[in-house]
């Protein structure tokens, strides 16, 4: 099998397209077929392969799974060199990183935001106490219960489609998914409401791809940084950091959100800062801890790491140390709970 830099000249071609390996959901093949789209329009070939991930074939709450299932299967199929490029939800990467492979260009990035699926076209708010509330992920149902609302919040797995069926259907009174996945299948027209940070804070790196291959393809990462956000890339930089210095995994009830914004420096001159905001939940809502930094795109990393300093001397470890979500909860409890 063909690798290396030697032999990635003769990739890209019509005969040896490079192929990206994608799971078969709606949105993963849409997204990789940004990428695929994208190197076509630059020239290149390129194919798209089907990756079967051990989290495609099972019914189980993603944090009973585990951390990293949706993009073991395809860093496997990279590492064989059955496919040459990889493309994550950027937020389902583990956040050590692995030696074998690059990160070779992170695009830019779609709305963020968390967003609502609601009957009857209602927002948040409108939602009347006891009403059903489905969520895939503990930091969601942790802000969703710290909002004291009332809602009744419930394990949800499944596709988008799957998701927002159970809305139609009547099964729930809502969902909350991410708003990027939504938008990059077309279906914004589900949305009842899009949730501000101020509500409900974004998982670490949530909107944005990862577009990965081996360490070694020198020449391939050349090509693939051509689709490279460098603003997307400090961003998830700083939120990831941020995870990792929690050592919290991407199931845990963190959210973080980093913005490129314009200020002044000391001469006048408009400069582009990052602005960083984190925050940790208790799963059962019960406390909710929040911090916000400023500083340059050039130490993301770094203000990740200070702000999550920063927010586990308010105390954010104890809640993190919670029961996880399926753990019977004193506060707005489900009978649903301890289902998979």
């Amino acid at each position: 099998m063909v690798h290396g830099d030697q032999d990635t000249r003769a990739r890209g071609t019509v005969e040896s397209p490079w192929r990206i390996g994608t799971r078969g959901s709606l949105l993963a093949l849409t997204q990789a077929g940004t990428v695929r789209d994208a190197l076509i329009a630059a020239g290149q070939h390129a194919e798209l392969v089907i990756v079967k991930t051990a989290g495609d074939k099972s019914s189980d709450p993603v944090e009973k799974i585990g951390v990293g299932v949706f993009t073991a299967a395809l860093r496997e199929e990279l590492a064989a060199q059955t496919v040459d490029i990889a493309v994550h939800s950027y937020k389902d990467l583990p956040t050590a990183p692995d030696e074998r492979f690059t990160i070779a260009a992170v695009p830019p990035r779609e709305d963020p935001r968390d967003a609502l699926v609601a009957r009857d076209g209602l927002v948040l708010g409108e939602l009347p106490a006891g009403s059903v509330i489905g969520t895939s992920a503990p930091r969601r149902a942790a802000q969703l219960r710290a909002l004291g609302l009332g809602l009744e919040v419930v394990p949800l797995r499944g596709n988008l489609d799957t998701r927002m069926r159970k809305v139609a259907e009547g099964e729930l009174d809502a969902v909350v998914v991410a708003r990027a996945g939504l938008v990059r299948i077309g279906r914004t027209d589900v949305i009842t409401e899009s949730l501000e940070p101020v509500q409900m804070l974004p998982a670490p790196a949530q909107g944005a791809l990862a577009v990965e291959c081996r360490a070694e393809d020198t020449e391939l990462a050349t090509i693939l940084s051509a689709l490279d956000d460098p603003g997307t890339r400090a961003a998830v930089a700083a939120e990831r950091a941020l995870l990792a210095e929690l050592e919290a995994g991407c199931t845990a009830p963190v959210g973080a959100l980093a913005e490129v914004v314009e200020s002044l420096d000391d001469d006048g001159r408009v400069v582009e800062e990052l602005s960083l905001r984190g925050g940790a939940a208790a799963i059962d809502g019960s406390d909710v801890i929040r911090a916000s930094v400023v500083g340059s795109l050039a130490n993301a990393a770094e203000l990740g790491r200070s702000l999550a300093r920063e927010l586990l001397e308010l105390g954010a470890r104890d809640l993190l140390s919670a029961p996880p979500v399926g753990a019977a909860v004193d506060s707005n409890p489900s009978p649903m709970e301890n289902n998979p």
